[in-house]
Order: C-alpha cells, then structure tokens, then sequence
C-alpha cells in the first residue's frame, strides 16, 4: 500500500511542480491520448509528448544500470506478468487499471469543483491498485514506463501487455466518460 501512494505521489508532485503546472504534468502517453481524443491537445503537440515521455522513460532507467546486482535483482524496473497468471489475465490487470486512471482523472478534471485536487487523488488511487494488481501484471498502466526499463534490462517477456493494456483501457475509459458526458 506505500509504495502504491509513494508511486502515485510521484505523479502528484510532478502535477504541482512548475513544469507539471505548465505542461500538464504528462508523463503517460496514454493519457496524453486520452487528451487528444477529448480535443484537448494537438496531434503535433500529443506526439511530441509520447515521443519525450518514452525517451524520458529510458534516460530515467539508465541509473539502474550503476546499481549493478542490485539492479538485476529488480530486473531494472522492468514490468513483467507475475508468475502463475495467466496472459489474459495479466492482460486484464493492466485494462482494469488503466481503466481506473483514466476514468479518475476524467472525473476529476471534468468537475470543476474537484478539479484542483486532481493531483491528491493519485497517490490514494495508486496505495489501491498496487497491492492488488502488482503481483499480476506490476500495476505499469503506462506503456512508457514498462518501455524505459524494457531497453535497460532486455526482459521484453510479455512486453505487448503492457502497449495493449493501458491502450484498450484508456480507450473504454473515454468512452464511457464520453458516454456519461454527453447524457447529462
């Protein structure tokens, strides 16, 4: 449950640092989609975002690289399906998940009144989804995050999982907040 809300507080001080604050605090190129499929970014603007939240990805990984065996015993940050599950559910871990990001944030943006606690609300979403979703799939529901240390380790078993997941469930996300959007 710590280290989900650690996680999850990451994201939440990256959302209210200055460069979150001006950027939007983009660091998932899922939810960058999920902006662009709302008209709320560009397509040059959104591409221009993944492109630098995969390579952010990879430069953020490199450091594991120094902590030699210590690195190798986490096979360095690589996501990986947890042993006994099987693909489809790995695969739905990661859905589910990233279902949940997304639909959190889309009703903390979308409401006004809750809108500056948008960051407040990652760490605590996140101390939730680690515990029970970690030990399946890793709980990545960002495809760059899985990617950076995919490069750095060479362990791609299962790497799609971790491209279809979060995108199937960011889709589904934006379509039933559309869907709830356009019904009130």
């Amino acid at each position: 449950m710590l280290n989900g809300f650690l996680f999850g507080s990451v994201g939440a001080m990256i959302a209210v640092s200055p460069i979150g604050k001006v950027s939007g605090a983009h660091v998932n190129p899922i939810v960058t989609m999920g902006f662009w499929l709302m008209g709320k970014l560009k397509v040059r603007t959104a591409v221009g975002y993944a492109l630098a939240q995969f390579a952010g990805a990879t430069l953020g990984c490199l450091p594991l690289l120094i902590w030699g065996s210590m690195g190798r015993s986490v096979h360095f940050g690589a996501t990986l399906p947890g042993e006994g599950y099987s693909i489809s559910i790995v695969l739905m871990g990661e859905v589910i998940t990233t279902f949940c990001l997304i639909t959190a944030l889309c009703l903390f943006l979308g409401f006004h009144r809750i809108r500056r606690f948008t960051p407040l609300m990652c760490p605590f979403l996140f101390a939730i989804m680690v515990p029970l979703e970690a030990g399946i799939s890793g709980t990545s529901v960002n495809p760059a995050r899985s990617f950076g240390p995919a490069i750095i380790s060479g362990q791609w078993h299962g790497w799609w999982i971790y491209w279809v997941g979060p995108l199937l469930g960011g889709l589904l996300a934006i379509l039933a907040c559309n869907s709830l959007a356009k019904q009130n």
